[in-house]
C-alpha cells in the first residue's frame, strides 16, 4: 500500500465533546464556590457572636460643636488595638464604607453611608498615628490615619484613608493635641 493509503485508513474523526462532563464539571465547581463562599459567611457572622458583648456604639450628640476639621474619604475597619489583624465585626465595625469624619470638642463623629454610624467622645480618643496597615487593607507606609479609642473595657483601633492624603498629618497632630489636652484635664 502507498503511504496515502495508508494515511488514509488510519484517519478518524475528532472526538465529539461529551457535554454532559463538562457540565457536571461546572455545577460542582459551582458548588464548591458556593460551599466556600457559605463557611466564609459562617466564619464572620461567629467572629460577630464572639465580639457580642462589645457594647452599642455612642451616637454623636444633637449639638457636637463647631467643626475643627472634616474629611471625606474611606473607613477601612477596626481591630483590637495593636493586633492589626484581629478584625472586628460586632456593631457594623467591620464593613467598609465611604465615610465622613468630623472632629469637634465634644469628639469623632464618624458617618458612613450604608453602614452604621457612630461617635468616639473626646475623653475617649487614646491615639492617633499614621500606619501602612490594618485588617484586609495594606497601603504605603503613613497611607493610612489609625485612630485608638476606648470602647467599654476595650481599646479599638479604627482605620481611615483620606481622599486627599495630604491631610492625615493634620488630622495626626491635631488629634494628639486634643488626647493630651483631655488626658491633662483628667
Amino acid at each position: 500500500m502507498t503511504p496515502v493509503l495508508l494515511f488514509a485508513a488510519e484517519q478518524r474523526s475528532a472526538q465529539v465533546t461529551d457535554w454532559t462532563d463538562r457540565i457536571g464539571w461546572l455545577v460542582g465547581l459551582a458548588l464548591f464556590v458556593a460551599l466556600v463562599y457559605w463557611l466564609m459567611r459562617e466564619g464572620w457572622k461567629w467572629r460577630g457572636t464572639l465580639q457580642s458583648d462589645l457594647p452599642e456604639l455612642p451616637t454623636a450628640p444633637e449639638e457636637p460643636g463647631e467643626a475643627k476639621l472634616t474629611m471625606s474619604g474611606r473607613y477601612h475597619g477596626s481591630t483590637t488595638a495593636g493586633q492589626w489583624l484581629d478584625r472586628i465585626v460586632a456593631h457594623g465595625l467591620g464593613t467598609r464604607s465611604r465615610v465622613e469624619l468630623t472632629l469637634t470638642d465634644a469628639g469623632l463623629t464618624v458617618v458612613r453611608p450604608g453602614a452604621t454610624d457612630f461617635f468616639v467622645p473626646a475623653e475617649r480618643l487614646r491615639e492617633v498615628r499614621l500606619d501602612k496597615g490594618i485588617a484586609g487593607k495594606v497601603l504605603t507606609e503613613g497611607g493610612l490615619l489609625v485612630v485608638t479609642w476606648a470602647h467599654g473595657d476595650k481599646l479599638i483601633d479604627s482605620g481611615f484613608r483620606s481622599d486627599r492624603a495630604a491631610e492625615h498629618n493634620d488630622w495626626v497632630d491635631t488629634l494628639n493635641q486634643m488626647i493630651h489636652k483631655t488626658e491633662g484635664a483628667r
